[in-house]
């Protein structure tokens, strides 16, 4: 339930009645977006994960939303006024005031003009307890997803790969088969821990309602003893991933039915995985293609050749033309990376750089003279029209 003065709508770029699905998919868009993996030192970004973790959190549960929407909320432009009517100091807690003065017939005068006050006050609560003081029964609500970050190398994105990732996550629980319901007994609300009471925020103002758990009771009859009648309980529990050939960074992979068990025997979430790959020392990935850059000699630059280069797939032959600059690029069709998707495959692109000859004898530079002999051009001739 919110504990702070954010906009939640506003975090997650959502207006105040944007449904459920709305919600979950501006929460994954945004989730991915900022990402610690695909951030790595950002802690701008690392705070705004948060914020939209947070936000989704609240956002996405039907109660914690509604009791933002009462007491919580503020736009842009400053707080809402609530329906709670007239608002205390801050600070001030209302544990141990009785407001039963203030219903229909009592001072400060009844009817209608006590009612407004008293009438808001119930609706407030009213919310949180369940008539006669017991729990109102939590309706079915599906499990939400998961996100997690994954690290692989260069060669375990080209070639594809199974990796093992333990996920923490809840589970349905065994005991009563996720209803979270029992024949009988009586077990200590976990919400508040049997005092019957709860603290929310609204701004800078604290105050106590009763649980709206057990309805102030501080007890849950006829409720699963194992997971206290939630129907999930904390687990870990190791996944098999099948990372497919081609992945590169910020590729999310879906496992389904891996997240948060539902609640009430609803269906659980999903399990989401981004991807990120550390770069390689030579091969620079760019898309599908693949780039290198290959030193070549003054000789095999001028005179043509063929040499061997690496690709992904090992070592291959690679025609260079008589006359090659250095820096000139060639292109080898499909020896990029496989694309899984669409069943094709990129290029490597090999961009030559022309070593100079080491003068290491005097018969070297009297061959370096004549050859500067037999091309008298000026190399640097055409960039004096440029300047």
């Amino acid at each position: 339930m919110p504990t702070s003065t954010q906009d939640y709508y506003g975090a997650l770029g959502i207006s105040r009645s944007a449904s459920k699905e709305e919600i979950r998919k501006a929460y994954r868009k945004l989730a991915r977006k900022h990402h610690p993996d695909l951030n790595p030192g950002d802690k701008a970004a690392e705070e705004r994960f948060k914020r939209v973790q947070e936000a989704y959190d609240v956002l996405s549960d039907p109660k914690k939303r509604q009791m933002y929407d009462q007491v919580g909320y503020y736009s842009e432009h400053g707080p809402e006024p609530g329906p709670a009517g007239p608002q205390p100091a801050p600070g001030m807690d209302f544990r141990g005031f009785d407001f039963s003065d203030y219903a229909a017939g009592g001072q400060p005068g009844a009817g209608e003009a006590a009612g407004g006050f008293s009438g808001q006050f119930r609706d407030l609560f009213g919310q949180f307890f369940g008539r006669g003081g017991q729990a109102e029964q939590r309706a079915p609500e599906p499990g939400s997803d998961l996100e997690y970050g994954l690290n692989i190398d260069f060669w375990q994105a080209i070639r594809g790969t199974q990796v093992t990732v333990n996920v923490s996550h809840q589970e349905m629980c065994g005991t009563c088969g996720g209803t979270g319901a029992a024949a009988t007994g009586e077990v200590t609300c976990p919400q508040c821990q049997g005092r019957g009471t709860v603290t929310q925020m609204a701004g800078a103002m604290r105050f106590n309602i009763g649980c709206p758990r057990c309805g102030g009771s501080g007890k849950l009859r006829n409720v699963c003893p194992t997971c206290h009648g939630d129907g999930r309980l904390p687990a870990n529990e190791t996944v098999e991933v099948r990372i497919p050939p081609g992945v590169q960074t910020g590729t999310r992979l879906r496992v389904a039915a891996k997240g948060n068990a539902g609640s009430g025997g609803a269906p659980p979430g999903d399990l989401y995985i981004t991807v990120r790959v550390e770069p390689h020392a030579f091969f620079r990935r760019e898309g599908d293609d693949i780039e290198i850059h290959v030193p070549v000699s003054v000789t095999e630059a001028g005179l043509g050749a063929k040499i061997e280069v690496p690709t992904i797939d090992g070592r291959t032959l690679l025609k260079i033309p008589p006359g090659t600059a250095s820096g000139q690029k060639f292109r080898m069709r499909e020896r990029g990376v496989l694309n899984s998707r669409k069943s094709t495959r990129g290029d490597q692109i090999v961009e030559v750089v022309v070593q100079p000859p080491k003068v290491r004898d005097e018969r070297t530079k009297e061959i370096l003279r004549e050859l500067a002999k037999l091309n008298p051009e000026d190399p640097r001739e055409n960039i004096w029209s440029q300047v």
